[in-house]
């Protein structure tokens, strides 16, 4: 079987050029397996740097023990509130004049509450020839043992500061 002149011609100009587009295929693909192999060795590890991948293991091992100590704290700051809510943090002194005859507001009642309202209200009343002192207790703002007017305010002051 012969080919005429102008078949083969065609034939050879086809076969050149699909071994051109073969050759711009080779390249472009070299090119792109030179650019995988660089980013693979900047993930990879060498004797000189940690890997990429290893650092972002480390990180994430940092975060997930600094989440577990925010939630150990975060139990120990409600465990300490829940205690601080029992301590008498919450006082008030109010001074007066037990008797019309005396000046200088030496008499006094100073209450004492936790968060809750509890605590208890002294009172000490300051005369001419002796000083007496009375304790009361107070359960939600309130007492058993009738207070009096200095002692109620008081109470009604260091009760401001605990809804403060």
């Amino acid at each position: 079987m012969s080919l005429d002149a102008s078949t083969r011609d065609a034939l050879v100009i086809a076969g050149l050029a699909v071994g051109v587009l073969a050759l711009v295929l080779a390249v472009v693909a070299l090119l792109a397996l030179r650019r995988i192999r660089r980013d693979v060795t900047l993930l990879a590890a060498d004797d000189e740097a940690p890997s990429f991948v290893s650092a972002v293991a480390r990180k994430t091992e940092e975060v997930r023990a600094l989440r577990t100590e925010v939630d150990d704290l975060g139990a120990l700051l409600a465990r300490t509130r829940s205690e601080l809510a029992d301590a008498l943090r919450h006082v008030s002194v109010v001074r007066y004049d037990a008797f019309g005859d005396m000046g200088g507001r030496l008499s006094f009642s100073a209450a004492m509450l936790d968060d809750g309202g509890d605590g208890l209200v002294l009172t000490a009343i300051h005369g001419r020839s002796e000083t007496r002192s009375y304790i009361k207790g107070v359960k939600g703002g309130t007492s058993e043992a009738s207070l009096s007017p200095e002692e109620q305010q008081a109470i009604s002051y260091a009760l401001k500061g605990v809804s403060s």
